[in-house]
């Protein structure tokens, strides 16, 4: 049991760094031997590289760090060619929170309540998979109707549409306020 603790003590501090730890840094942070930990660190070498694990363990001059395996590097490439997903601006932000909390609703709708074009970022959105078409409305056009999609739940933790935070009654009075005076600015 304590020859396991070891390893996972070993394990999270090299996973943790990211980089090559001297071995006698790991021996003082552990209260142990040196050597105890060289032999350890060995084993664990050994163990994954008979295992065929994506990662391993390397002794860079009296240091241990923990990288991807060599052959794993084609899988990386693979992955690192996909495109991350962007951060959200506040003007995504905003037009999510106007979908979320008004779904179903039409561009129209949106761009009603933000006072600006909305195409962009609701196309972004879509992209995002965050936001998809739920139907369309019987009027004349029959313009789209957006909603939410179940990656918008899992990326914001919550798992239904009722678990959204509500906006109490003086915060929305205070909105309301910030509105129309925004607006006042901009007639005048």
């Amino acid at each position: 049991m304590e020859a396991e603790r070891l390893e996972a003590q070993l394990e999270a501090i090299l996973f943790t760094m990211g980089e090559a730890v001297e071995l006698e840094r790991i021996a003082a942070a552990l209260e142990r031997e040196e050597e105890e930990v060289r032999q350890t660190l060995r084993a664990m070498m050994a163990k994954f590289r008979e295992e065929g694990r994506g990662i391993q363990i390397i002794e860079l001059d009296g240091s241990f760090q923990m990288c991807t395996a060599a052959d794993m590097y084609e899988t990386l490439v693979k992955i690192a060619h996909i495109p991350k997903k962007q951060v959200l601006t506040e003007v995504l932000l905003e037009t999510l929170s106007i979908i979320a909390y008004k779904q179903p609703i039409t561009r129209q709708e949106i761009e009603a309540i933000r006072g600006v074009k909305c195409d962009h970022a609701v196309n972004k959105l879509v992209e995002y998979n965050l936001v998809c078409e739920v139907g369309r409305l019987d009027a004349p056009g029959r313009p789209i109707v957006f909603g939410t999609t179940e990656e918008f739940l899992r990326s914001f933790g919550v798992e239904s549409l009722e678990d959204l935070p509500v906006a109490n009654q003086e915060q929305i009075a205070d909105f309301k306020q910030e509105a129309e005076e925004e607006v006042n600015r901009q007639i005048k």
